[in-house]
C-alpha cells in the first residue's frame, strides 16, 4: 500500500482513471518524469495495477460510469487529499467523455483541460466527425450502421469481408454470448448473418458499425498520438507502425508491438485538423495504409492518451511531461514531433517473429532488439516484488496460448 503522507510531499498528485495498461502507463509515466506516484479510481481493478509501488486503485465504485455516481465519488475522493494539487487523467472513453460533460463540477477540485461539450458531439457522432475528416483531407473506410430493428434485411453499400463493432461498447461489454469478440470480421453473407444473429440474440441491442476492410496485416496499421496545449495548439506528435495487434476475442485491435515512425505529410495534416477544430489534450488516432491507393485510412479517434501510449514514452517523449508541464506548471512548449525509435511491446518478443509475416518490419524488430532499444510497458524496474514478477511471467506464458489459439481468427467461431 502507498503511504498516504509520501503522497502529500509531491508537488502534485495524478488521478487516474480506470485500471488496465494505459492506466500503469501513464502511471509509470509520471514516476519517470518526476519521481512521483500516482493513485487511481476505478469500476474494479485490473491486473495491469495489481502489486505495483507506483499506482494504487484506492476507490473502486462498479458504477462510475453514471455521471451523478462519477462526480459524487470524485469529490468524495478528493477530500482525503485535501490542500493537494490534483491532476486529473482520464484513461478511458467513457471517462473523457463523464469528465466532459461535468467539468464544471469539478474544476476547483482537480486540475484538468478539456474539450467542451459541443466538440465532444461533434467528434463522437459518426456522421459529423466523418464530415470533419473529410473537410481536412482525410480517408476513411466506407461505413454504415445497423440496428436491432433492420439488421436482418440491411443491404450493404460495400463488398465483403466487413468489420462488425459496437456502437455502444459499455453496453457490448456486458453482454454475453458464445464466441464473443471485440471487433468481428465477417467473409461472407452467410457468416455476416450469424454474426449479428449471436449479438442481436444478447441483451445487446444498440446499432453496430459495420466497415469496409481495408487488406493488410497488422504492420500495415499505424497509430498516432498527440497532445494539443491549453492554448490549442499541438506540442506533441508521435506516430506508430504496428508490428502485431493481440488477436484474443477481448483484445481484438489493441497493440501488441509497435515501432515508431514518422510521416512529415501525415504529420503536417493532423496538425491542422487538431487546431482547425479547436482541441485541447490527448488525442489518440487508429489508421491503416491502404496499398490500394497509397493512403491512410481513419478509423477512429480516441479523445484520450491511446491504450499503448507509453509507445511514445519509451522512445524518449514522456507524455506524462507534456501533460504536466501545461497544466500543473504552465510552461510554454514549442511543438514536438517524435523521431526516435524503439520496439515498444506486452508481449514476448519471439510471438513477433513467429507471427509477423513482414519480414522487412522482423528485420527492424532485430535491429532495435539488438542495440537494447526494446521496451515491455508491464515490465519495470523500479516498480519489481515478487508477485508482480510472477504476474508479469504468468502474463507473457499465456500469451503464447492465446496466439496459438486465435491467431487471425475473427469470425464466429474459434
Amino acid at each position: 500500500m502507498i503511504n498516504t503522507e509520501e503522497l502529500r510531499k509531491q508537488d502534485f498528485l495524478p488521478v487516474l482513471l480506470g485500471s488496465d495498461i494505459n492506466v500503469y502507463g501513464m502511471a509509470r509515466s509520471f514516476h519517470e518524469a518526476y519521481g512521483i506516484r500516482s493513485v487511481a479510481v476505478g469500476k474494479g481493478i485490473l491486473p495491469a495495477c495489481m502489486n505495483s509501488h507506483i499506482v494504487e486503485v484506492q476507490t473502486v465504485e462498479p458504477r462510475l460510469e453514471e455521471d451523478e455516481v462519477f462526480v459524487s465519488t470524485l469529490k468524495k475522493f478528493a477530500e482525503h487529499y485535501s490542500g493537494m494539487r490534483l491532476l486529473l487523467v482520464p484513461c478511458g472513453d467513457n471517462y473523457i467523455k463523464m469528465l466532459v460533460r461535468n467539468q464544471e463540477k469539478l474544476r476547483g477540485i482537480y486540475e484538468f483541460e478539456c474539450i467542451d461539450e459541443a466538440l465532444l458531439m461533434r467528434l463522437s457522432i459518426k456522421e459529423s466527425f466523418y464530415q470533419v475528416c473529410e473537410e481536412h483531407g482525410f480517408s476513411f473506410p466506407k461505413t454504415t450502421t445497423c440496428s436491432y430493428e433492420n439488421y436482418k434485411t440491411i443491404e450493404l453499400p460495400f463488398d465483403f469481408p466487413v468489420i462488425i463493432k459496437p456502437s455502444n461498447s459499455v453496453a457490448y461489454w456486458n453482454c454475453k454470448f458464445p464466441h464473443k469478440k471485440k471487433v468481428f470480421v465477417a467473409k461472407s453473407r452467410e457468416e455476416f448473418d450469424a454474426i449479428l444473429d449471436a449479438i442481436y440474440g444478447s441483451s445487446y441491442k444498440d446499432h453496430l458499425i459495420l466497415q469496409e476492410y481495408i487488406p493488410g496485416d497488422d504492420s500495415k496499421m499505424r497509430v498516432m498520438n498527440c497532445y494539443c496545449g491549453k492554448d490549442k495548439k499541438v506540442k506533441l506528435i508521435a506516430l506508430g507502425n504496428a508490428v502485431l495487434e493481440e488477436h484474443s476475442p477481448e483484445g481484438i485491435g489493441s497493440y501488441a508491438a509497435i515501432i515508431n515512425g514518422y510521416d512529415e505529410k501525415l504529420n503536417e495534416q493532423m496538425k491542422g485538423f487538431l487546431e482547425g477544430i479547436g482541441y485541447v489534450g490527448f488525442a489518440n488516432f487508429d489508421m491503416k495504409y491502404d496499398e490500394r491507393d497509397g493512403k491512410y485510412k481513419l478509423f477512429e479517434m480516441n479523445l484520450r492518451q491511446g491504450r499503448s501510449s507509453y509507445f511514445v514514452t519509451a522512445a524518449g517523449y514522456n507524455i506524462a511531461k507534456w501533460l504536466a508541464d501545461d497544466v500543473i506548471y504552465n510552461k510554454p512548449m514549442e511543438l514536438t514531433v517524435a523521431t526516435n525509435k524503439v520496439l515498444y511491446t506486452i508481449i514476448p518478443t519471439k510471438i513477433i517473429f513467429d507471427y509477423c509475416p513482414d519480414e522487412k518490419v522482423k528485420a527492424e524488430a532485430k535491429a532495435l532488439i539488438d542495440a537494447g532499444k526494446v521496451v515491455n510497458s508491464y515490465y519495470y524496474k523500479k516498480d519489481r516484488s515478487l508477485k508482480r514478477w510472477l504476474m508479469f511471467k504468468r502474463n507473457q506464458y499465456h500469451y503464447f496460448e492465446k496466439y496459438k489459439r486465435y491467431f487471425n481468427n475473427k469470425g464466429l467461431y474459434d
